[in-house]
């Protein structure tokens, strides 16, 4: 089982900046992709961007290419989401997501609310 943790939501003024972080624990030795998503009322979960564990690939929505920038930092087993020049249509609730392809398992957290104001 893995274990994730977000924090760093929060409301925003548009073209203002947030750092989502998302902490892991448990067995998190299978895992090969971590990412972020997002959901807004009314609307399908989407990708937000993801990257390999590794950190030799990443991958981003265009919606959010050149805006958002997911790192991570393998001593504390955080991913983070980097998010500038926030726009109205970010607002959702964003999720950290794990990928284990060696189990075809996916963990989720329980989410965090980015609210951005014009």
């Amino acid at each position: 089982q893995v274990q994730l943790v977000e924090s760093g939501g929060g409301l925003v003024q548009a073209g203002g900046s947030l750092r989502l972080s998302c902490a892991a624990s448990g067995n998190i030795f299978s895992i090969d992709v971590m990412g972020w998503f997002r959901e807004a009322p009314g609307k399908q979960r989407e990708l937000v961007a993801a990257m390999t564990t590794g950190g030799d690939s990443t991958n981003y929505a265009d919606f959010v290419k050149g805006r958002f920038t997911i790192s991570k930092d393998n001593a504390k087993n955080t991913v983070y989401l980097q998010m500038n020049s926030l726009k109205p249509e970010d607002t959702s609730v964003y999720y950290c997501n794990f990928h284990s392809s060696m189990y075809s398992r996916s963990y989720w957290g329980q989410g965090t609310q980015v609210t951005v104001s014009s």
